[in-house]
């Protein structure tokens, strides 16, 4: 059994103190197997945001894996944007834009959807893509797993402007996690947690789950949707999200989805 702690949209330089502080020793008493951070670390892409973020991430449970988001690229600073738009991210948070992570039982990767010539949207590169198609057929774990900032499926009850931050190229990208048998996406950007699988949205493809977190400690909250994160079960041919929302004082549990592993993918167990 594995366990997965999905965390989003920190933003720092709009964090919550006491919310941040919560999720830390909640964290720290039941660690999970791997913590994953599914993009913008910070509001406005600033030296000391990332430093905030950093200092953060150091006292949070390893192994970790992160991936940058669109806040994580200058908005403001032309100049950055476009020429240096990650050497922040790079330098105070991790060298590594598409991350790995493996352990036998469990593969894990990240890749990078941000993007400087967009405000908000992202997208995946060719040869990203191409690259994943290759780690993906040399692993052999149990669980497959990919992150990325930008989603893949829009929320339940989709609109045109969710579909819009839909990541670029995601239909390409669907074939290869098709063909490598993924399990299961991670994403955020929406602030909007919520889970689904991709065949309605990529019909003739396997059944793939698609977990998404709210921001976990952010000002900036939608008024539907409270503070929040998923911890995430995998055991056999189950995955367990849990969404995990702020309640006044504590971080309590919201909701729970299961889905079973079938012939064509992942389907939800009523």
């Amino acid at each position: 059994m594995k366990t997965i702690a999905h965390i989003s949209d920190l933003h720092f330089g709009t964090e919550l103190p006491v919310l941040a502080a919560a999720l830390r020793d909640e964290l720290q008493s039941n660690p999970p197997s791997l913590l994953v951070v599914s993009g913008d670390l910070t509001q406005r892409a600033r030296r000391r945001q990332f430093s905030a973020a950093r200092q953060y991430l150091d006292e949070l449970p390893q192994p970790q894996l992160v991936v940058p988001g669109n806040h994580d690229v200058p908005l403001y600073d032309v100049v950055r944007r476009f020429l240096f738009p990650l050497t922040r991210y790079r330098k105070l948070v991790t060298d590594e834009l598409d991350p790995i992570f493996e352990d036998g039982d469990l593969f894990v990767a990240g890749l990078n959807s941000a993007r400087s010539l967009t405000w908000k949207s992202g997208r995946l590169s060719l040869e990203q893509i191409e690259a994943l198609r290759a780690r993906l057929l040399a692993t052999r774990a149990a669980f497959k797993i990919v992150v990325t900032h930008h989603p893949f499926i829009p929320p339940p009850k989709g609109s045109s402007e969710a579909r819009i931050d839909l990541v670029g190229r995601a239909a390409q990208a669907l074939a290869v996690l098709d063909a490598g048998k993924v399990d299961l996406l991670l994403a955020g950007h929406l602030h909007h947690g919520y889970s689904g699988d991709t065949r309605p949205y990529y019909p003739g493809n396997r059944a793939i789950v698609s977990a998404q977190a709210g921001t976990v400690f952010s000002r900036r909250v939608r008024p539907s949707d409270p503070n929040g994160y998923n911890r995430i079960t995998l055991n056999g041919n189950s995955i367990r999200i849990e969404v995990r929302t702020w309640q006044e004082r504590r971080f309590e549990s919201l909701r729970t989805t299961h889905y079973q592993r079938v012939e064509d993918g992942w389907h939800i167990v009523e």
